[in-house]
């Protein structure tokens, strides 16, 4: 028999706090970080038909080979820049497509904004017409911009540049945030909003350079982490699987027009940290090489509360140790 994998134990592990779904599910962003993960939950742990939508077909071919001849899942090479051209009902949306990395809001950062409120609007105006009962827009923690909150609360709301072209992300997610609750109020959609903090784990693509990935991919040649910034940026994480598992909750018994935050509060450290640990994980080191303005992101301090999730019944179970471990484990 082969030997089940630390990431799939870890699926079976959330899988007690997942809500039972049946229908048929679409998937934005299948082949990232959160959308992989949110496949393969359902997959393995629910009745649903799933939709797997994304621009990479070659990648879905690889990411989902273990479901290549299971009739309950489809890819749908799409890009949802453009309207959707088909005619299947969505009981449910789960839109997690985004580019997520640095590097795009830099190169691309009209790209993004469009992505964002445009990709929104194709899905939701679909789901009008095609019967869709409820909606989780995957947001993220970086609405709250650069806030005086110790601790952000969902009703947190700090400073972003609006003329920063970097700004393209928190603007964009911001403003597609209020085209969710302005469909609510208007057309009565059901759409409930996740807002992640930073997301760490496995199967993360090859364009994905924020630092954990970059980290990860050093220890997994064999190489040192070198860090050209002091890192000492604070944030709040969280492991994946754990991620996942609150969006499924939060489609199920999150309340539409809300905002939920996605996080462990007891994997609050610095990017330095951050370094440290996954450098222990494979017997490597961190060498700091900081130069003025090297690799900083504008904002320093971000800590979630998550109370108001886990008030729907639910809790983190993986500990940034285990987390970082599993993923360098799986990517092996």
């Amino acid at each position: 028999m082969a030997k089940i994998s630390l990431y799939h134990q870890d699926l079976a592990k959330v899988a007690n706090l997942l809500p039972t779904l049946c229908g048929n599910i679409l998937v934005t962003g299948s082949t990232g970080l959160i959308g992989g993960c949110l496949v393969d939950l359902l997959m393995h742990y629910s009745q649903c038909n799933v939709y797997a939508l994304g621009r990479n077909n070659q990648r879905a071919s690889k990411r989902f080979n273990e479901y290549r001849e299971n009739n309950r899942f489809h890819f749908l090479q799409h890009d949802i820049c453009a309207p959707l051209d088909l005619d299947i009902d969505f009981d449910y949306i789960i839109h997690a497509a985004s580019n997520a990395s640095p590097n795009f809001f830099q190169l691309q950062p009209v790209e993004v904004m469009r992505s964002n409120m445009e990709g929104l609007c194709h899905l939701v105006e679909y789901g009008i017409h095609h019967n869709m009962r409820r909606m989780v827009y995957v947001s993220s923690g970086e609405v709250y911009g650069e806030c005086s909150d110790s601790v952000f609360t969902e009703t947190s709301s700090g400073y972003i540049d609006i003329l920063s072209p970097r700004s393209c992300y928190p603007s964009s997610k911001r403003a597609a945030e209020t085209l969710c609750t302005s469909y609510c109020q208007e057309y009565g959609c059901e759409i409930v909003i996740a807002r992640p903090c930073h997301t760490y784990g496995p199967f993360f693509t090859e364009s994905d350079n924020r630092v954990y990935a970059q980290f990860i991919r050093n220890v997994l040649r064999g190489e040192n982490i070198v860090m050209k910034s002091l890192g000492q940026q604070y944030r709040s994480w969280i492991y994946v699987a754990d991620c996942a598992a609150a969006i499924l909750l939060l489609l199920d018994k999150g309340q539409s027009g809300e905002a939920y935050n996605v996080a462990n509060d007891e994997s609050n450290i610095t990017i330095r940290q951050l370094a440290e640990k996954t450098a222990a994980i494979a017997d490597r080191k961190v060498i700091i090489d900081a130069c003025e303005g090297g690799n900083t992101t504008p904002i320093s301090h971000a800590v979630f509360s998550t109370q108001k999730l886990e008030s729907l019944g639910w809790h983190p179970l993986f500990t940034i140790e285990e987390g970082l471990r599993h993923t360098i484990n799986a990517m092996r």
